[in-house]
């Protein structure tokens, strides 16, 4: 079997997105997310008829943005966030985003095709913060390769 690696990252909006605090995010979304799109090893990423993640809520707090992405490897999704123009979205986003103090961001093996749901994705948040990094989910700090063939 073939695996794929699925990502969930959260945070907690400093406003509702209609707001003008959060209108340089807002302003950079189709951006951002046509380059993942057309990124090396991109898979799929969670979307409304919109074309972005904005409207979907997993979480109680109205604030909670949640992001999902596969991605063909780690290699791949690091490339994206770290080396291309979403790290300008990183080095802003204590301006739209407040400091989040537990698990923020998950990553995992899924089997090749398989599309994750949101509520799998807050159950793979919940298990890293209760139990940590493990070969069922983990972080880029402490990954973990896919499962043997």
């Amino acid at each position: 079997m073939t695996y794929q690696l699925a990502q969930i990252n959260i945070a907690r909006a400093v406003a509702g997105l209609e707001s003008e605090q959060m209108a340089g995010f807002v302003a950079r979304l189709d951006e951002i997310n046509a380059l993942a799109d057309q990124a090396p090893g991109f898979v799929w990423r969670l979307q409304s008829e919109a074309g972005d993640a904005t409207s979907f809520r997993v979480f109680d707090d109205p604030l909670i943005l949640a992001n999902m992405s596969v991605w063909q490897d780690i290699g791949s999704l690091k490339d994206y966030v770290y080396k291309s123009l979403h790290v300008e979205l990183i080095r802003d986003r204590d301006a739209w985003f407040k400091k989040m103090t537990k698990a923020h961001q998950a990553l995992w093996w899924i089997p090749k095709g398989h599309i994750p749901s949101l509520e799998e994705g807050k159950e793979k948040l919940e298990y890293l913060a209760q139990h940590g990094p493990g070969p069922s989910v983990f972080t880029f700090a402490r990954a973990f390769p896919a499962p043997e063939k």
